[in-house]
């Protein structure tokens, strides 16, 4: 079922036919191109399952271990995503000096065993180390991802690619909700960490035995640009600091993370303490949404942004801010109506248009440094996303739960603090729109 939902790429998609150069033997076909593509989403749908599985399992590990929605959200947030974010910067770098694929694959069976090693935790800070490990491991999966589509697809088509391999978010998070729903219903949140996890060591193989390696710039016709040295850290930060464009869509995008990573983390929590929703179908309800919403508004996001910003690019923003402001009523209506079916009916369109921003964002960053920078820049942005929006998103929540709205609503406090949270996102619209305004320029220097 992993590899249908993941090899589903739609034909529109082609690539730039390349002549065979000293450092690739061999063109690149679309036919090709499109495999690679397929199988990195379905690495990171395996990222996303082994990630997001813990969102179903809250309420069982708290009340196995005895602990508070704040350490909760520390476990959902903090406790991944420093160490995630710190591992992402080195590993990159490693990345745009050496072969991307084995990278890949070196992560993929890093975190997939510490997942399934979380099943096996006797305590609390067992577990929380565990899941350290585990984004330890994933720090290795986007960034040189990132770098090795750009070099397979052009800039015409790249944020449609990364769109597609953005779907890796919302498969894998869908299969988690349904997967973790029916595991702990039926087995243990043990059972759910060994099972989503010990699959990924055998796709880590297939990676590893059938990802070409390519030349870095091959789809834009620019090997022969490539330097013998990644450029060192600092004139990269130096580099993306310069670049209006970039610091405004690393601003945006954390924004809207935040918002992102609060709702999809405790939203099964929701439905279960403010719905009385059974977990089986939280699973269900929550899986088919996320999936569906998500790829849809992932790919119309990307498509969209690449055929008007054929003709401007500012719009590869300017999109973005526009989905940014249409979601607001929806988080509202998600959070406050009550009847469960009008609820889930708002999460649709606000998950689909939460996803839209994904592939322009990750596409423009691609085209705003330098060959060498690539799988770095994305590293900075991860970084600077993750941190403020899966370390701060669900923390935010845990915290507002516990200390703020608790003593005034008891179970329904997370009704609150999730609309809260929600409600920040919309600020990512203004943001988005002022990283248009200088975005032609920016991209035009980075040819320089």
């Amino acid at each position: 079922m992993h590899g249908e939902q993941a090899l589903l790429i739609p034909r529109e998609i082609d690539t730039t036919m390349t002549e065979p150069t000293p450092c690739s033997p061999k063109p690149v076909s679309p036919a090709y191109a499109h495999y690679v593509l397929a199988l990195l989403t379905l690495v990171y749908v395996f990222n996303f399952i082994d990630r997001q599985i813990l969102s179903m399992l809250i309420e069982p590990i708290k009340q196995e271990f005895g602990v508070s929605d704040t350490a909760m959200g520390l476990l959902t947030g903090f406790t991944f995503v420093v160490f995630y974010t710190l591992a992402g910067i080195p590993i990159a770098r490693w990345a745009d000096r050496s072969s991307r694929k084995f990278i890949i694959a070196l992560s993929l069976t890093i975190w997939s065993a510490m997942t399934a090693a979380c099943g096996m935790a006797r305590n609390f800070t067992e577990l929380s180390l565990l899941r350290v490990l585990v984004g330890v491991g994933e720090a290795g999966g986007n960034p040189p991802a990132h770098s090795l589509i750009a070099d397979y697809f052009p800039p015409s088509k790249r944020a449609t690619a990364l769109s597609i391999y953005a779907w890796g978010v919302y498969i894998g998070a869908a299969i988690a909700f349904l997967a973790g729903g029916y595991l702990v219903s039926h087995y243990s949140w043990r059972m759910a960490f060994l099972v989503v996890g010990l699959p990924g060591i055998l796709l880590a193989v297939l990676v590893a035995l059938t990802v070409r390696e390519v030349p870095r710039g091959l789809s834009e016709h620019r090997t022969h640009e490539i330097r013998e040295e990644a450029v060192p850290l600092k004139e990269v930060i130096r580099y993306l600091l310069g670049r209006r464009a970039f610091v405004f869509i690393a601003l945006g995008a954390s924004v809207q993370s935040l918002s992102g990573y609060g709702v999809l983390t405790w939203g099964p929590t929701f439905l279960s303490r403010v719905h009385h929703m059974p977990w089986t179908e939280i699973g269900v309800s929550m899986g088919w949404i996320i999936g569906l919403a998500g790829c849809f508004g992932a790919y119309f996001g990307g498509r969209l942004a690449d055929r008007m910003g054929t003709r401007d690019a500012r719009w590869y923003m300017r999109l973005p801010a526009l989905q940014s402001a249409l979601a607001i009523p929806f988080v509202v209506g998600f959070t406050l109506i009550p009847d469960q079916s009008l609820a889930l009916l708002c999460f649709i369109p606000f998950y689909a248009l939460g996803a839209m921003y994904v592939g322009p964002m990750f596409s423009m960053v691609q085209g705003l440094v330098q060959l060498r920078m690539r799988a770095t820049a994305s590293a900075i942005l991860l970084f600077v996303v993750n941190m403020v929006g899966l370390g701060l998103g669900p923390l935010t929540v845990g915290l507002l739960n516990d200390y703020y709205f608790g003593a005034m609503h008891g179970p329904l406090a997370i009704r609150y603090s999730m609309l809260v949270v929600g409600l920040l996102g919309g600020m990512a619209s203004l943001l988005f729109w002022q990283a248009a305004r200088t975005l032609k320029e920016d991209l035009a220097n980075s040819k320089g």
